[in-house]
Order: C-alpha cells, then sequence, then structure tokens
C-alpha cells in the first residue's frame, strides 16, 4: 500500500506486519529523496557507510540526532519552495530547530493530525477554549511550534476563545459566558500541560473556593508539551486528571506526544492511559550504549519515524527523551499499532516541550 491508499484507511487500523511493510517502502522512498536534494543529509549518508541494499527493515535505516536540527539548516526544497519556518520550544539560552516546510508537506502534516485526533473527538467541529494567550499567533510564515499547535488543533474548533489574556491571566468572565452560550454542548480544549496547570486549574481552584465553580463536564481536553515542571511538583498524569474533574468536572483528557521535527504525527493517548503509533508513524526503543533495538517493556532512547516530511530530511530521528514500549495490536482500547509511555527526558538533555520550556522561564 502507499501513502495515498493508507489515507483512505482508520489512522489505526494497520497491524504489525502491514504496517512494516508499509513504512519500509516509504520510509526508503524519502530515504532517497532527501540523499538526492539535501547535500548535507547526502554527506550524513557517506560519512555512516549507508547502502539501500542493506536495509531489510524500516528499523535499519539511519536516524538523525533530533538536536541535528539546531545546528544546520536542513531543507530538500528550493529557497523558492519554502511555505513556512516553524521554530522548537526553546529557553533564552538555547539554540532552537528550524524546520522548513514547502506548501505540500504543510498540507499532508495537517490532513494526517485531522484524521488522528478526529478518530478520538468525532468529524464534527465544536466550540473551543485555547488555553493560552492570543499573542501566541504573530507572523505566519515563522513561528513556534507553541503557535503552530494552536493554529493545528483550531481546525477542530468552531467558535473559539481564548481562556488566556496577553498577561496570561484567566479571563474567567468570558469563559462563563462562553460556556454559558454553549451550554449542553460538547466542548474542546486545548494548552499545553505546565500552562493548563498552573494559569487555568489553581485559577479555577481559587475560583472554585470563593464560590464560582466552572462546569466543564460535557468537555474534551487535549494536551502536551512536557512535564518537567509539574513532576518537580509531585504531579503526576494522574493527579492532574484527577485534579481537573474536581475543580471543574473534566473527565476525558488526552494528553500528545509529538515535535516541531515531525509535525501532524502526534501520538495520542487513547481511553486507557497509553500513548499510540498511527499508521503515520513509529518509534522504536534504543539502547543509549550501543543503539540495539530493546525488547517491548525494556526502557530506552525513542528513535521516531514518520512518512510525511518531503521538505526537509526529518524521517527517522533520535530524540532525547526515554520511554517504553508497552506493546502493539493488543490494547484494550482496540487501536492497532505500538502503545507506550514516556519517562522523561535524558539526564542534562536540554528542555524541549512547550510546557517544560515555558516554565523554565515562568
Amino acid at each position: 500500500m502507499n501513502l495515498d491508499e493508507i489515507l483512505k484507511l482508520s489512522p489505526f487500523s494497520l497491524n504489525a506486519k502491514e504496517k512494516e511493510e508499509f513504512l519500509r517502502c516509504r520510509l526508503l522512498e524519502l530515504t532517497e529523496h532527501h540523499r538526492r536534494n539535501c547535500s548535507e543529509y547526502d554527506r550524513i549518508l557517506k560519512a555512516l557507510g549507508y547502502q539501500k541494499e542493506s536495509v531489510q527493515s524500516y528499523k535499519d535505516l539511519p536516524f538523525l540526532p533530533v538536536r541535528l536540527f539546531k545546528e544546520l539548516n536542513l531543507k530538500s526544497i528550493s529557497d523558492d519552495e519554502v511555505f513556512k519556518t516553524l521554530t522548537s520550544s526553546g529557553t533564552t539560552s538555547q539554540k532552537v530547530s528550524r524546520i522548513i516546510l514547502d506548501r505540500g508537506t504543510a498540507q499532508l502534516q495537517q490532513q494526517v493530525m485531522t484524521r488522528i485526533v478526529s478518530s478520538f473527538l468525532g468529524h464534527s467541529r465544536v466550540p473551543m477554549i485555547i488555553i493560552d494567550s492570543p499573542s501566541v499567533i504573530k507572523d505566519r510564515t515563522m513561528f513556534s511550534v507553541r503557535g503552530a499547535g494552536i493554529l493545528g488543533f483550531s481546525i477542530f474548533g468552531t467558535k473559539k476563545i481564548y481562556a488566556l489574556d496577553d498577561d496570561m491571566k484567566l479571563d474567567l468572565s468570558g469563559l462563563s459566558s462562553f460556556l454559558k452560550e454553549h451550554h449542553g454542548e460538547t466542548i474542546l480544549l486545548f494548552g499545553f500541560t505546565f500552562m493548563i496547570w498552573q494559569h487555568f486549574y489553581k485559577e479555577l481552584l481559587k475560583a472554585a473556593q470563593e464560590g464560582v465553580r466552572i462546569d466543564l463536564s460535557d468537555g474534551i481536553m487535549i494536551h502536551g508539551g512536557g512535564w518537567k515542571k509539574l513532576h518537580s511538583e509531585a504531579v503526576s498524569s494522574q493527579e492532574f486528571n484527577r485534579r481537573l474533574e474536581d475543580v471543574c468536572g473534566l473527565r476525558r483528557i488526552h494528553e500528545y506526544y509529538g515535535m516541531v521535527e515531525q509535525t501532524g504525527c502526534i501520538y495520542m493517548q487513547c481511553e486507557c492511559g497509553h500513548l499510540h503509533a498511527s499508521n503515520f508513524s513509529d518509534l522504536i526503543i534504543r539502547d543509549p550504549f550501543d543503539f540495539k533495538e530493546k525488547p517491548h517493556g525494556q526502557s530506552g532512547l525513542i528513535e521516531v519515524v514518520s512518512t510525511l516530511p518531503r521538505s526537509y530530511p526529518g524521517h527517522v530521528l533520535l530524540t532525547e527523551d526515554e520511554g517504553v514500549v508497552l506493546g502493539e495490536d493488543d490494547c484494550p482500547c482496540g487501536r492497532r499499532g505500538k502503545y507506550f509511555k514516556i519517562i522523561g527526558r535524558i539526564k542534562n538533555a536540554e528542555l524541549r516541550g512547550c510546557s517544560d520550556t515555558y516554565a523554565a522561564t515562568f
């Protein structure tokens, strides 16, 4: 099956054997495309002694360390084909990754993300609360992954409001009016984990203690961006969910894992609390010493693969995150593909997620 055929399927429908064949063919094709069109990538492959003929599985393809995008301007298109540039999150002292997109890659990323998220939310657009400030969205041709995330998820909303003002203060009055207007409707909430905790949950808790309770029992929340700051406050994923339900009745909460270097191929958390790889992506757990694949149930460095990037060689990347694959094709939620959990950032790695980098400067 090719990518066009896969796009017609449910995004979590391929079993392990079907997915292995699709990923091998598609990622080999992308590797050769980038080799021809990105001189820096070609030199890297030559230095590694890469030979196409030796690839038996997509797991045999050479990976790039994700940090390389902070050092090199990697692209496989001409300057006049550049549609937009995304930058990663980072503190003021950090370099940021620059991801170059042409129009086709950007459209494909949006199409795939829509299919993945719709499998959790349904296909109807709903009123949406963005738990962030409107000032994040500035230059549409060059903005951070935080702004890109907001714009990407905004496609699922009909009428939208920002819950925070430009000073990151909760607009409790505007929020109450919005919920009154859409009483009885499903409400989508989107934001980054630390901002939700710091500027949304804590303010809702104060309001509840003063006798003002916001009811979000009809809501669905999607959030991501890292847990480092909240872990330092001893707030786990389970505690995060429980506290939100206590303060506003919110029960349907889905975390996601993703990165600017592979926009579109997000890993959504199912009802069982597991992150899932879709038909369009996969992850491999590598031993940090010899980079051999580790079996399910053992932790290691996360390598991510994506079938989407054609404007830049970001299809096979080694992250600085530690994780463990819990199983494949047998999650109780019914979705096929690998399901996994994130353990955290490796020691001394830079902060990357929107939530963590914002928390570092908060």
